[in-house]
């Protein structure tokens, strides 16, 4: 497999280079008159990284580790071999190590290699997302990366587009107000369905929205009503009727749901706000002149925010704030907006507006107005704006008949960070791959399908590459997961603080399990591990409630508890599992004196986020979150949930099963020859998502023969 002189051959394909990884027999080396001991030392290189290679596909990345550097033993600065030490570093959370690794392997193929390109990309992805200040630049700007027209030719696929929600795995609802209808677009614009609402069908659909339980709502400009849909779009009922009086709208429009599950809807003929709880019952309407409140002129967006409710004028440009029961709290903005259109939450906590031809974000804390893309021209009227789930915006373009997808400069020049994370290679030549797509910034990108990924042996296509799903749970010689369950380990804090606790311990555990078991389960319990002195994962029946109010509890109080342990142990329950997965640590807050005892806290982050595992911690007692606790949410997409809040932690865990991931499996048929399991054989993905795209290679042993 390795030699001292190597030749590569790159192809090319329009618009972008294939990288291929040199193959080389090992057996051709045997076949020489004479083996000397550098010829030896090929073959037992060849062998430690065979099993090394294994390992890691069965995710023990330590037996990786160690028998990729006793590879390197025989074959110092091989760069193939360090490239894959640096990944089982990668994946073991250990990134400053990954990082020398991967530099080493980059300087032993050269700087021209197509390798060391691939290498370089990742060495800095990795380095900024370490960086303290990742994102310098706090105006960023949005340019265009893609187009879905609502006419083609003769086709119209819809007309006047005046909303956007995020629907499931990455695709989109669109409201159509032209047409009278929404329809799902996937990420590539294609259409999967429509809908349009009951037998008389919608009557002019202005926005939509979806409430805390999946349902989703629908307002109906001229039909002074608002639809009810589940969360598949089907028809359910109505909201409302057209009229002046309390219950009634006339000309509905923009639309927000609370935490709570509360409806506003904006109603514009009537110049306020009107309230409805989940079901449509009728609770108030506000925005009428008082002596503390103007009055609407134009009222326009509507959002809510940590329990504020923001509402845009289009015609005085203003942004006015509201408690949820309509007290007037002041004004947010009274400069710097043109014509408002609508208000949407953002994930940062920010408000994203459509501000007519262009879209700016406001900081709710601070009135700043960042403008994320320049004014379109004057046919442009966006009438809605969404950041969607791969952290694009899509704008509606009303008189342009056409919804535009805009991302950050920064993204689309530093284009997709794909990897390889496994290949399953005991039915060849049928091969099972997973696949992960993100950004740069670790954040998934969601609902890519087979029309997005090309594999390729030695730059050529495969055979018979099938998609076999998103987010689909494990592959191949694994217990199977589900793309719509989550796997759950969760960590008990076994500290002297938890210890006069342990009623709320055991309460943590039966919302947990009520949370994924109850209805439709949402996911399993899959370990309960006791942070002690030692990591001790606790027996348990998740239908057995005294055994989880048993495992709740048991273990050794001490305070030289250990965080650290616990945690990779935890974790290293859920690797070969379902895709979607978490650890949720229940905690009184802090993390003790010995939490970083074997691994620090940018290591144990590293570990759980580069193998897809979110962190929650659900807080007993009356301590605060730890700013670690904080920091490990952050890096994985997790959440700090207290215990007994109003709305409880049910929600939130059911949630997880919802999230959205970036993985993908495909099956394909090889091509390459074997030399009878001895020959490490290469594989190339590459990944488009409109102006976007990115690569990585890989590569495997087949059976031995």
């Amino acid at each position: 497999m390795f030699q001292k002189s190597k030749q590569f051959s790159l192809k090319k394909r329009i618009p972008f280079p294939a990288f291929v990884l040199m193959v080389s027999a090992a057996a051709a080396l045997a076949q020489d008159a004479a083996l000397d001991g550098t010829d030896m030392d090929v073959l037992h290189a060849n062998e430690a990284f065979r099993i090394g290679l294994e390992a890691y596909n069965r995710y023990n990345y330590n037996e990786a580790i160690l028998e990729f550097e006793n590879a390197l033993r025989y074959r110092p600065g091989e760069g193939l071999i360090l490239d894959h030490l640096g990944k089982a570093y990668y994946r073991s959370g250990i990134e400053e190590v990954a990082l020398r690794q991967w530099q080493a392997a980059a300087e032993a193929y050269g700087p021209e290699e197509p390798e060391s390109l691939l290498i370089n990309n990742r060495i800095e992805v990795v380095r900024n997302r370490r960086s303290l200040f990742p994102l310098m630049n706090d105006n960023p700007r949005y340019i265009e990366i893609g187009r879905f027209p609502g006419k083609g030719g003769n086709t119209t696929y819809f007309s006047q587009p005046s909303a956007i929600l995020d629907a499931d795995n990455g695709s989109v609802w669109v409201v159509a107000y032209g047409s009278n209808e929404i329809v799902r677009l996937d990420v590539n614009g294609v259409i999967h369905e429509r809908r349009r609402g009951p037998f008389a069908g919608f009557d002019r659909p202005y926005d939509i929205a979806r409430g805390i339980d999946g349902r989703l709502y629908v307002s109906e400009f001229r039909g002074g009503r608002i639809s009810v849909l589940s969360s598949d779009g089907d028809w359910l009922s109505y909201i409302g009727s057209k009229g002046l009086h309390d219950g009634n709208l006339l000309g509905p429009a923009n639309l927000a749901v609370d935490e709570e599950g509360y409806v506003y809807v904006v109603d514009y003929g009537n110049r306020r706000i009107c309230k409805f709880d989940p079901d449509g019952v009728f609770i108030t309407a506000f925005g009428k002149k008082n002596d503390s409140f103007q009055g609407f002129v134009s009222p326009t967006g509507i959002a809510v925010l940590d329990s504020v409710v923001y509402v845009a004028d289009g015609i005085t440009a203003t942004v006015n704030m509201f408690d949820r029961n309509g007290l007037f709290l002041g004004e947010l903005l009274d400069e710097g907006l043109t014509a408002p259109e609508s208000l949407k939450a953002s994930a940062g906590g920010s408000l994203l507006i459509a501000d007519s031809k262009r879209v700016v974000l406001v900081d709710p804390q601070t009135s700043i107005v960042r403008e994320l893309t320049p004014a379109g021209n004057s046919r442009v009227r966006l009438l809605g704006a969404h950041a969607n789930t791969n952290g694009s915006i899509l704008a509606a373009d009303f008189n342009g008949n056409e919804v535009t997808v805009l991302s950050a400069m920064d993204t689309v020049a530093g284009g997709l960070f794909v990897q390889i994370e496994r290949i399953v290679s005991n039915e060849f030549p049928r091969l099972t791959v997973e696949l992960s797509v993100h950004d740069r910034l670790r954040n998934p990108i969601a609902g890519l399908n087979e029309h997005n990924f090309l594999l390729t042996e030695h730059g050529q296509p495969v055979a018979e590459q099938t998609f076999l799903g998103y987010g689909a749970g494990s592959i191949a010689g694994t217990e199977t997961g589900s793309a719509d369950r989550a796997d759950i380990s969760v960590v008990f804090e076994r500290s002297p603080e938890t210890y006069e606790l342990q009623a709320d311990l055991q309460t943590a555990l039966r919302d947990i399990a009520g949370a994924l078991y109850s209805g439709t389960p949402a996911g399993r319990i899959v370990s309960i591990v006791s942070a002690g002195p030692m990591a001790v994962s606790e027996r348990f029946s998740p239908q057995n409630p005294a055994s989880l109010a048993a495992a709740a509890v048991e273990g050794v109080y001490s305070g030289g508890w250990r965080f650290d342990m616990a945690l990779r142990l935890a974790a290293g329950h859920l690797l070969p599992l379902s895709k979607k997965r978490a650890v949720i640590f229940v905690t009184s807050g802090g993390l003790g004196n010995t939490a970083y005892e074997e691994f620090s806290l940018s290591q144990l982050a590293a570990y759980l986020a580069n193998n897809g595992i979110m962190f929650y911690a659900v807080l007993v007692g009356d301590g605060e979150p730890s700013g670690e606790l904080n920091y490990i949410c952050g890096e994985t997409g997790g959440q700090i949930l207290r215990l007994y809040r109003q709305q409880g932690i049910g929600s939130a865990i059911r949630a997880i099963a919802e999230k959205p991931i970036g993985v993908y499996v495909f099956t394909y048929l090889s091509g390459l020859q074997t030399d009878f399991g001895r020959a490490f054989l290469p594989i190339e993905a590459e990944v488009y998502l409109l102006e976007n795209s990115g690569r990585d290679a890989a590569g495997y042993f087949a059976p031995l023969d």
